[in-house]
């Protein structure tokens, strides 16, 4: 007789998973249970018998002591392979297997604690319930250090042999030795805040609502409080070709929670942010780091072999590293490397609060590479964690982390080529339109892998905060103090800086700004300022217009009308006497220039892909000495025009290959190019137009370029010259640029005054070699850096230019011929963002009895 015993099925199992945790191996006795009754006819007799006797072997099986795990990174969170578990005082122990987890199975617990050690990071004990039958744990290991471990006293280094055999192997394992290649590239970003009292903050009126959506994303999983911040992520095609270098990126989706700029989408992507170990150097921010398998890795690390595993019948060394010396750009860490093809299979790279990074408090990047057929390892995943802490470990910090995962790798492919031929450049950025718009369901699918349950948070808590007034209210007030600019409405108002400061010619000065932002218009921007001196009692502004049409390439129509003080130059990052900050820093002694500019112009800019670019402009001048200067009477005009008035019309060619830029709503930032920036002018003034008085021509040149040269750090350059055709007063003549602050201007001469120096022919050259450590490295923990400058001007002044010019009471001064040289070097990063600059005033040799052959200048920079 035949029974069915499907309908106790589900009550059997549910008893089976109620009373029988999901061990391994209870696990494998429940499948056999269930694999037992899913026969639709079965006799009862024996089905009875194998119940039985498979609840026995469970029974017995319970009474076993079970522990299985996790061993991981407590900065990567990373899993550490082949660390030992072991019991003290027993010989009872294992080892994580190649992804860091581990399992045991005991009769009994065999001590109440439990050791993880591993070499490179600080042994951890576990206390052991003795009351608990089953544990599974995830245990974070601080780091330790790999100097100890590392020093070899043994005749014969194995490290060494493993690390020679790595370089030896490089062209066959960098994958830069392909023809061509591509892939699928998931890129992931997030930004935690972290040491900040969080309640505290809550607490904040403005906060206050948001206070249970902050709380509910805390996590300290890792032993301190953060608060995960901002996550974005990017999927993209990549295609890289050696044989014409090209390179291409297709950036296909990017979720960027609520930032809408489509220039920083183009940094989401991989084209910028390729790291390679077999490099002889690796990038940290803008330092350069020695890899460690380097050609000369041997003259910074010491190497060690620290075991050898097979996993997968594949044997591997664990290579440990060590910096040889203290102060040097170097990492610490450890790789597996598959033995016989001498390929990294992971790299670890460790760098601590003593390298020379700013804000760094600890950093980790990890590198794993795959077999893509028998004998190719490909990079598989990047992994880069940051913890930045501004003023000290215990202070509120940022914690960055970026993953970046590989799939779809195809390698000497047509399809590489054919897509390669799509460029117009040597590299391009494409997004595709409505990358930014892709909705949840795309995600989910297309990510390589799926966000954590804090990831997950972060996105809600973003869309929270960014559509919550308080926060909206708390974040245009934060951008008011830092960047000087308010938005009210569709207009803006700043910078606040500008609104007061005081001079020897106006006295007590205000001025106002306002403009329009994005919501005005996304092609018209408008901006305008009033300025008043309760010391001159008179009204000063300027009013502009921008017309942007097209952003890429960019082409732009800009009109404007001024009529203010000259202030001197004014470059970005720089301090001009226009603002408050100028009034503490001025140098003493020396009579300040007071000129007054009426000025009306129009440009035409237009760029081309290649980054050629011409901006052809028409400008109106009329120029009004006030103080310590030339006035006007001192240059009478014969062909009825007006005085210091010129009329010009000028063409400027600039050639920036591969430029990049951070861009607005209508500005941009330049990033820099990897090749030399060159720019050529030109420029014919013409007499009798709106009474204009001067018929002229000028031609000038620039070349500039910034080089890393590492070790030896990195050197800027600019090498620029100029001819001024015609017989013109010394405002329309080429003045080299002075600085009279103590505050020092890269752009300019610092230990010459301003109008000091005027020529109509010129030929200079600028170098700036920031050394790093130098000097400082005998001295790590101040972290101070070294550099040294060299500014050197040629110049003359024809004989009727002299004529026309130095007149009696006239100080101004031309080299004749001569050079002028100043030297400088100092101390940078002091305090992580002053420098000193100590100063020189070389040549001429000959000096006026005012004029100072030495100068100490300072300055705030942000650099890590």
């Amino acid at each position: 007789m035949k029974y069915k015993v499907s309908s106790s099925l589900p009550l059997f199992q549910i008893i089976l998973k109620k009373n029988f945790p999901a061990t391994p191996c209870i696990r494998s006795h429940r499948l056999s249970i269930n694999l037992l009754l899913m026969g639709r006819e079965n006799q009862l007799p024996r089905i009875s018998l194998l119940i039985v006797f498979c609840l026995l072997t469970i029974l017995v099986q319970a009474q076993r002591k079970q522990l299985s795990g996790t061993i991981v990174d407590a900065h990567s969170d990373e899993p550490i392979p082949f660390a030992s578990i072991s019991f003290p005082g027993t010989s009872i122990g294992t080892l994580t297997d190649s992804v860091g987890h581990f399992y045991l199975n005991l009769d009994k617990w065999p001590a109440d604690s439990l050791l993880i050690t591993c070499v490179g990071y600080q042994h951890y004990t576990y206390w052991v319930d003795p009351l608990s039958d089953t544990l599974q744990i995830r245990i974070p290991l601080e780091r330790g250090t790999f100097i100890e471990t590392v020093r070899v006293k043994a005749k014969v280094n194995k490290g060494l042999l493993v690390w020679r055999k790595i370089v030896q192997h490089k062209p066959k394992n960098d994958r830069y030795r392909f023809s061509n290649f591509s892939y699928e590239l998931y890129n992931k970003l997030e930004l935690d805040i972290k040491n900040v009292n969080f309640k505290k903050i809550t607490r904040f009126k403005p906060l206050r609502p948001l206070g249970d959506v902050i709380n509910q994303n805390i996590d300290s999983s890792e032993g301190i409080k953060y608060l995960p911040t901002y996550l974005t992520e990017a999927l993209s095609d990549y295609y890289y070709q050696k044989k014409p270098l090209k390179r291409r990126e297709v950036i296909r989706a990017a979720n960027t929670n609520g930032v809408k700029n489509e220039s920083i989408l183009k940094f989401l992507g991989g084209m910028d942010q390729n790291v390679n170990i077999y490099n002889n150097f690796i990038a940290v921010f803008d330092k350069q780091f020695v890899s460690p398998a380097s050609d000369n890795g041997d003259l910074y690390y010491d190497y060690r072999v620290l075991d050898t595993q097979v996993v997968n019948n594949q044997r591997f060394y664990h290579l440990a590293f060590a910096p040889r010396r203290k102060g040097t750009n170097t990492f610490e860490g450890d790789c597996w490397v598959h033995a016989g093809s001498f390929a990294i299979q992971k790299m670890n790279l460790r760098l601590g609060k003593d390298a020379n990074v700013n804000f760094l408090e600890t950093l980790s990047l990890i590198q794993e590479y795959r077999l893509i057929n028998d004998s190719t390892w490909f990079l598989s995943k990047d992994k880069f964690v940051a913890d930045l802490s501004p003023i000290g470990k215990n202070s509120p910090g940022l914690i960055g982390r970026k993953t970046t995962t590989y799939r779809n790798v195809r390698v000497n492919d047509s399809s590489v080529v054919a897509e390669l031929n799509k460029n117009s450049l040597l590299e391009e950025i494409i997004t595709l339109p409505g990358a930014a718009d892709k909705d949840k369901d795309f995600w989910s699918q297309s990510r390589h892998e799926e966000l954590t349950k804090t990831e997950a948070g972060i996105i809600r808590m973003i869309d929270t905060l960014t559509n919550a007034p308080v926060f909206q209210k708390l974040a245009r007030r934060l951008k008011f103090i830092g960047t000087g600019y308010m938005d009210i409405g569709n207009i803006e108002i700043g910078p606040w800086f500008n609104w007061m400061t005081a001079n020897s010619y106006e006295g007590f000065r205000m001025r106002f700004d306002i403009g329009s932002n994005k919501k005005f218009d996304k092609h018209w921007w408008y901006h305008g300022y009033l300025a008043y001196g309760f010391g001159d009692r008179k009204l000063k502004g300027k009013a502009e217009l921008f017309y942007l049409p097209r952003k890429h390439p960019r082409r732009y129509w800009y009109g404007s009308y001024t009529n203010d003080l000259d202030f001197g130059q004014n470059y970005y990052g720089e301090v001009t006497a226009d603002n408050i900050f100028a009034l503490a820093i001025r140098k003493p002694n020396i009579p300040v220039k007071f000129l007054k500019v009426n000025e009306k112009r129009f440009e035409f800019f237009n760029e081309h892909r290649l980054g050629l670019s011409e901006l052809i402009a028409l400008t109106h001048k009329n120029f009004t000495p006030l103080r310590n200067i030339p006035v006007k009477d001192s240059f009478p005009t014969s062909n009825g025009g007006s005085p210091l008035t010129n009329f010009e019309v000028s063409l400027r060619l600039r050639f920036a290959y591969l430029e990049k830029f951070l861009e607005a709503t209508f500005l941009r930032t330049s990033l820099g190019s990897p090749y030399p920036i060159g720019e050529f002018y030109i420029s014919r003034g013409i007499a009798g137009v709106f009474n204009s008085s001067y018929n002229y021509t000028k031609i000038s040149g620039s070349v500039s370029d910034y080089i890393k040269i590492p070790p030896f750090g990195s050197i800027s350059y600019q090498i620029y010259a100029g001819r001024t055709f015609g017989t013109l007063p010394y405002v329309l003549l080429d003045i080299a640029p002075g600085n009279e602050l103590h505050y020092y201007n890269k752009y300019a001469f610092n230990m010459m005054n301003r109008f000091e120096f005027v020529h109509d022919k010129y030929l200079g050259l600028n170098v700036e070699h920031i050394i790093g450590n130098g000097i400082f490295r005998f001295f790590p923990k101040l972290k101070f850096r070294q550099f040294w400058t060299a500014k050197t001007l040629w110049g003359s002044l024809s004989e009727a230019n002299r004529l026309y010019n130095f007149k009696q009471g006239n100080t101004f001064q031309t080299l004749n011929g001569n050079t002028y040289m100043e030297l400088g070097t100092g101390v940078d990063n002091i305090l992580r963002v002053f420098r000193i600059d100590f100063i020189w005033r070389v040549l001429p040799s000959k000096l006026s009895e005012s004029t100072k052959r030495f100068g100490v200048f300072g300055s705030f920079r942000l650099t890590f």
